[in-house]
């Protein structure tokens, strides 16, 4: 009986992973210029707030609207304003990152389908045919992703400072005179979510690891009930590169800590 049990529950798993479905962490198409691509965004009702070269011969234009901010205005939900295309000079063709991914991702327990449903909507009238990518996750293991055993998970944020809500983002805007600040959003009265520079040693690991995944970067802080944080790099990397290897992990080793570094300044 004990035996005809442990086949059953192995059969049971097996047929449970056999349907489970597998999210793509990007969408890719056609290659488009930057200035027709924020052309058919603002025709589907998205709002263009920084075009920010990631890599060289390729820009990321990052987007938001109004049902993506209520939803990031859920607390430590922030990071879930944005999407991102990446516009590819180089390889001539573009990336989206997915809202079913990123949402779920970023969302948690608060992931809300029909708006995110509705931003891929969006997308996919504004980019037609767009294809996904070969980085993908089962949809089940999104929200609990963490890259391996003792690495972390969404929740564990890096802390950058606490202070006065309006105070930190100040500092944030105004440090080395604006010269890493992109842009900030208003969530709600007291959380905002910020766009941020690194400096050009540290994001030059996108170039080690794959272009392709640019839309990584621009990196983004946090300000909520006045404490600033940013996502952990160790996950964030490794949800943005789903394919990365243990291997290829190890030869950025450094770079989490110099991303908490380089965001950590305009708080000193």
């Amino acid at each position: 009986m004990k035996k005809f049990l442990v086949v059953v529950l192995a059969l049971l798993a097996m047929s449970q992973s056999a349907f489970a479905k597998e999210l793509s962490a990007y969408l890719t198409g056609e290659f488009v210029d930057v200035n027709s691509a924020k052309e058919k965004l603002a025709s589907v009702g998205f709002e263009v707030l920084t075009e920010y070269a990631s890599v060289k011969d390729g820009v990321t234009i990052v987007f938001t609207n109004d049902a993506l901010k209520v939803e990031a205005s859920k607390p430590t939900r922030a990071h879930a304003a944005v999407l991102r295309l990446f516009i590819d000079n180089q390889e001539k063709s573009i990336s989206v990152t997915n809202p079913l991914y990123f949402g779920r991702a970023f969302m948690q327990d608060d992931y809300n389908a029909k708006v995110f449903q509705a931003q891929l909507a969006s997308i996919n009238k504004a980019f037609p045919n767009l294809k996904g990518s070969i980085d993908m996750l089962d949809e089940d293991d999104i929200a609990g992703y963490h890259f391996m055993m003792g690495m972390p998970y969404y929740e564990d944020s890096d802390e950058l400072a606490e202070g006065k809500t309006t105070d930190l983002l100040a500092q944030v805007k105004n440090y080395k005179k604006g010269k890493f600040f992109l842009f900030s959003i208003k969530l709600s009265d007291d959380s905002y979510l910020v766009g941020y520079d690194l400096s050009k040693r540290t994001k030059k690991f996108v170039k080690k690891i794959g272009r392709a995944n640019a839309a990584v970067l621009p990196y983004t802080i946090s300000i909520e009930n006045g404490i600033a944080t940013s996502m952990e790099a160790k996950y964030y990397l490794a949800v943005s590169y789903p394919l990365l290897s243990m291997g290829e992990f190890t030869t950025i080793a450094t770079v989490p800590g110099a991303i908490k570094k380089d965001l950590s300044k305009p708080f000193k």
